[in-house]
């Protein structure tokens, strides 16, 4: 415990060390100690501090990758001026419960492009909806077959066929492309950027340099793009 007590304090000491330190005296162990004893609080800010500063490093070289999207698998305005990134399964009630929130940021942003990247990570049924939402992008059929599929869900056989005919899609065409593999590699690409960022569970949200990890609200996302639009 002693290495992590040691990179918190270091930690801590960059974004508020003023304070710990004077009132720690002359910062010795005991004294460093003590303070963290009396305030706590201090170790679950600094660790939230050190979770954004990696998640930070891990998104800067992968921010124009993350950002391209599957052909189609766009809502919004695909010309959008701020991007939007969800990491997404068709499985999470989470995700199920933040596509109001996007819709309605969708309806008060014009120049909110959002890039949903399939990420099925919860169960097999998951990875065939996924499947099938590629297949509906290829055919310009993406966000029809997107809200049906979170409307209709969870996903099973019938879910994702009855999705796929609301939407438009091509049944026969999207399961030829499907059997040829046509959309694994995009979901293998997705569930490797999701490892390098960290993405341990859907929805993600990512706008600019900020992450945000579950079902957080209209709210956070919209600030996270109004941020995003300002860099």
């Amino acid at each position: 415990m002693r290495w992590l007590l040691t990179g918190l304090v270091a930690l801590v000491a960059g974004f508020g060390g003023a304070a710990l330190w004077s009132a720690s005296g002359l910062g010795g162990a005991d004294s460093t100690r003590d303070y963290l004893l009396a305030h706590p609080e201090v170790l679950s800010e600094a660790m939230a501090v050190l979770q954004e500063r990696d998640q930070l490093a891990r998104m800067a070289p992968l921010r124009t990758q993350v950002e391209r999207p599957f052909p189609g698998a766009v809502l919004g305005n695909p010309e959008g001026s701020v991007t939007l990134v969800e990491f997404s399964d068709y499985a999470c009630g989470f995700c199920r419960q933040s596509v109001a929130d996007v819709e309605a940021l969708i309806a008060a942003n014009s120049d909110l492009r959002v890039v949903v990247r399939e990420y099925p990570i919860l169960s097999a049924e998951s990875v065939d909806a996924a499947r099938m939402a590629l297949a509906a992008a290829q055919q310009g059929k993406y966000a029809a077959f997107h809200g049906a599929m979170f409307r209709l869900g969870p996903p099973s056989p019938e879910s994702i066929e009855a999705a796929a005919r609301e939407a438009g899609v091509d049944l026969a065409r999207a399961r030829q492309a499907i059997a040829a593999g046509t959309f694994d590699a995009q979901l293998q690409a997705n569930a490797d950027l999701g490892a390098q960022l960290g993405i341990g569970g859907t929805p993600a949200f990512i706008a600019g340099d900020r992450t945000l990890n579950g079902a957080v609200g209209q709210q956070a996302i919209g600030d996270a793009i109004e941020q995003a639009r300002q860099s």
